[in-house]
């Protein structure tokens, strides 16, 4: 609680304490509040400690808002205090608000920290009688407060004879509070231990002129890429432009360095579409500050073009091997240390009792473990996590457990992890390490979720047990991880058709082509740079009843070198468990013969087929959620897709020989249709019956040179969440009067495009930047009340533009180049 004058309530509070004044007062709490002033902070301390009655006084209300960090001592009688409870419900509400970075640390003052987080002992009393005076909804407030609290991070003192001095637990508490509010702004590195001093180090060598590229080397685990990403939140606002790039050796092995490196310098040079020849100059005039994580090969480094970045600009390049490092460029390697014994033993407890420091029955077989660990942040972590809520009974078996494995390796440790695990969260751990790491979350919960009752709650068990990582909306897996999981899958046979799950380049073509597949394989991903060619049996899944998950896929750059041979048959045999299936250049004619009910994703692009099934079959695809045959050059129709009631995404870019994608008679219910790309496929004509496709949000059907019209003018169409729409080679953009959240139309370069329709009524466009160049016919420009930022009339038939074209005022930019444009207004160049 707190108290007081008016001066204290425009003060700004670097600590607010709450306690029972009853409890700790004259003892620990005074002691403890002496050594945060003899440190020269600010706290707001409550000398009277009166009950202020039922509701948190103003005061006090103002005094939580005005400090950074709420200190809590949880004794034996906080919770008989009502006031107690509001301040401790007050600044709950504050910590939870995403936009807030109020800081708060709860001692447990005698306490059983099991007993506030679950509301047992005299708590429980407490509360009864709290329910028999206070409404119901102040006491459920309170208590969802104090059970949250209790499974905060902080500090036990227990009392007992064996433990420390409160001195030395209030010496702790005064370095953990100072070294929190030291920092300016709270990231990864703030909930870690054992990294700040190396962080110290990395600011250094980033000041110096001379070192252009830092190299940071270490094992797996130990900390390198939280490192990287301490640092690079620290000084990135310093550089002109910045970019954190994880995974690099997974990311070019996946789409190629050249892609790679494309990607990378469009986002350094704000989004440039083309690149072009003199990019290095470009680069040359801006300070970079550049992360490249997990490299593997120095040519990486190089290919990027750091070599051209400007004076002042920074590259953190991580890598377990120190000679990537040094033939990269390196100009300094940091060897990123282990924890020592006091950080090691501060992790550990923190994900092991949700606590900064080890309670004293605990602290021998603690010991134990953090031996084990020997310093590896990631091996402390999944330890502190298994062992967390265990008794002391369960921790010496788990100790016993790991004697027996002989020498202590951190692989013993990590598998030790998966034994709180069933069956079916051991195999989604599997499945991510093997097939789908680094897809996006929502796209693997939804295939999953096809399988395995409740896979977001089992993802998310896994991610709060350090197994799984959830970043920036994909899922992921420390390498250890993932090596330990493929290991698992490994020992299950020394023949690859008898294990799991397959990701060799040559234990897949062993199974594929030589037909000694199983039922007990469930999945199979491998990207194929590894072979040339591969001789595809037709009955090759045939065996394979329980396959989910067959991805196999080829470098962008050699698609066109490799091949897949098959039998001369119309389809191939696949199981009817298949949920997700991509193969790059399918090479039978259908799918016919496979009964896709539950298919969630298809994906066949540079296929062979003439059709996905034949016109009769018969097809359940209500699971269907995405269908992407780009560039098969044979498909003439997508056939019998009226049952795909939840297909969100279709994909048919580049198919030459499709005429249409369904016919004008088909009853096509797609009500969950989001996205669709027809671009490039010269000989569509016409796409019909959208009426239905009342959640289309992007309509990509640009340089489809045969395409007149996307539906008819009278026909009512229901798409009010269009948002983008590329129509580049459209003769007439068909009726938007019901697309009222369009923000965007792509028709540049149409050369036959003579006019656009009314944009009246689109509110959204306000964002919207019009792309009309190279329309060699358009001759007028529709009334759009709406402000531009930007306007390309290059190469157009436009005479005039004037400001019947409302709010221009804004313009920045307007192109004009070889255009007809014989008049500007003068409010517009205003």
């Amino acid at each position: 609680m707190a108290s007081s004058s008016s001066s204290s309530r425009q003060m700004k509070h670097q600590v607010f304490l709450s306690f029972r004044g009853e409890d700790p007062r004259l003892n620990f709490t005074v002691h403890l509040l002496q050594a945060l002033k003899d440190k020269g902070l600010n706290v707001f301390f409550d000398e009277e400690k009166l009950e202020k009655g039922e509701e948190l006084s103003h005061a006090l209300s103002q005094a939580i808002a005005a400090s950074d960090l709420s200190i809590l001592v949880l004794s034996k009688a906080y919770a008989s205090s009502q006031s107690c409870l509001a301040e401790l419900s007050d600044i709950m509400d504050r910590k939870r608000k995403p936009t807030d970075k109020h800081i708060v640390l709860p001692i447990f003052y005698h306490v059983d920290p099991s007993d506030v987080r679950n509301i047992g002992g005299t708590f429980k009393t407490s509360f009864e009688e709290h329910e028999s005076k206070r409404p119901i909804e102040d006491v459920k407030r309170w208590k969802a407060a104090f059970a949250e609290i209790g499974a905060s991070k902080g500090w036990h003192i227990e009392g007992g004879k064996s433990d420390r001095f409160e001195t030395e637990y209030i010496k702790d508490v005064v370095e953990y509070v100072l070294k929190k509010l030291n920092s300016n702004c709270r990231s990864v590195s703030e909930e870690l231990v054992g990294i700040d001093d190396q962080k110290k180090k990395l600011l250094v060598l980033i000041e110096q002129a001379g070192i252009h590229v830092i190299g940071l080397w270490g094992m797996s685990g130990i900390g390198k890429t939280t490192l990287a990403d301490a640092v690079y939140k620290e000084v990135s606002p310093k550089f002109e432009c910045s970019l954190f790039l994880q995974n690099i050796s997974e990311k070019i092995k996946k789409q190629g360095s050249e892609s790679l490196r494309n990607e990378l310098l469009s986002k350094l040079l704000n989004n440039t579409p083309s690149i072009g020849y003199p990019y290095h100059e470009r680069l040359n005039n801006k300070k970079i500050l550049l992360v490249f994580d997990d490299v593997t090969d120095p040519d990486q480094i190089d290919f990027m073009g750091v070599k051209y970045f400007g004076p002042g600009s920074k590259i953190i390049v991580t890598s377990t091997d120190t000679q990537v490092l040094r033939n990269g460029g390196a100009n300094h390697i940091h060897e990123v240390k282990k924890l020592n014994m006091n950080d090691s033993f501060q992790l550990f407890s923190t994900y092991a009792f949700q606590l900064l420091n080890l309670p004293v029955d605990f602290k021998y077989l603690s010991f134990k473990f953090v031996e084990y660990a020997q310093g590896n942040p990631l091996a402390l972590k999944v330890l502190g996590l298994k062992l967390y809520t265990k008794s002391i009974k369960e921790w010496k078996s788990e100790v016993t457990k790991l004697k027996q494995c002989g020498e202590i390796k951190l692989s013993h440790i990590l598998k030790r992890s998966l034994d709180g695990l069933d069956e079916e969260e051991k195999n989604i751990f599997l499945d991510v390490a093997c097939i789908f790491k680094g897809q996006h979350l929502n796209y693997v919960e939804k295939i999953l979720s096809n399988y395995y009752k409740g896979a977001r709650c089992r993802i998310s068990k896994l991610v709060g047990k350090c197994l799984l990582e959830v970043k920036y909306e994909s899922i992921s897996m420390h390498d250890m991880l993932e090596e330990m999981g493929k290991d698992i899958v490994m020992q299950e046979s020394e023949y690859p058709g008898k294990r799991s799950r397959l990701w060799n380049c040559k234990d897949v073509e062993e199974v594929i082509s030589h037909d000694t597949g199983t039922d007990l394989i469930k999945g199979i991903k491998v990207d194929m740079t590894e072979v040339d060619s591969l001789q595809f049996c037709a009955i090759a899944f045939e065996k394979m009843h329980k396959l989910r998950y067959i991805n196999i896929s080829f470098p962008k750059k050699m698609l066109w070198l490799k091949k897949l041979y098959a039998n001369q048959v119309e389809s191939i045999s696949l199981p009817d468990e298949l949920r997700f299936f991509h193969l790059d250049v399918y090479p039978f004619k259908s799918l016919s013969g496979f009964n896709p009910k539950n298919l969630v994703v298809l994906k066949l692009l540079h296929g062979n087929m003439e059709q996905l099934w034949n016109e009769d079959d018969n097809m359940n695809l209500t699971n269907l959620r995405e269908i992407d045959v780009s560039y098969c050059k044979n498909l003439r129709k997508m056939h019998n897709l009226s049952g795909a009631i939840n297909l969100e995404l279709l994909r048919c870019i580049g198919c030459k020989s499709l005429v249409e994608l369904w016919s004008e008679d088909d009853h096509m219910e797609l009500v969950n249709l989001r996205e669709i790309y027809v671009s490039k496929c010269k000989n569509i004509r016409k796409i019909c019956n959208l009426s239905r496709a009342i959640n289309l949000e992007f309509l990509d059907c640009s340089y489809c040179k045969s395409l007149v019209e996307l539906w008819n003018e009278d026909d009512r169409m229901d798409i009010v969440h269009l948002r983008k729409i590329w129509c580049v080679n459209l003769r007439k953009i068909p009726n938007l009067s019901r697309a009222i959240n369009l923000e965007f139309i792509g028709c540049s370069k149409s050369k036959s495009l003579v006019e656009l329709p009314c944009l009246n009524h689109l509110a959204s466009l306000h964002q919207y930047s019009p792309r009309l160049n190279g329309c060699y016919s358009l001759n007028k420009f529709p009334k759009v009340p709406r402000p531009f930022c930007s306007l390309d009339l290059s190469e157009t038939k436009v005479e005039e533009v004037s400001d019947s074209i409302k709010d221009l005022h804004k313009l920045e930019t307007l192109w004009l180049g070889k255009s007809k444009v014989k008049k500007v207004s003068i409010n517009i160049l205003k």
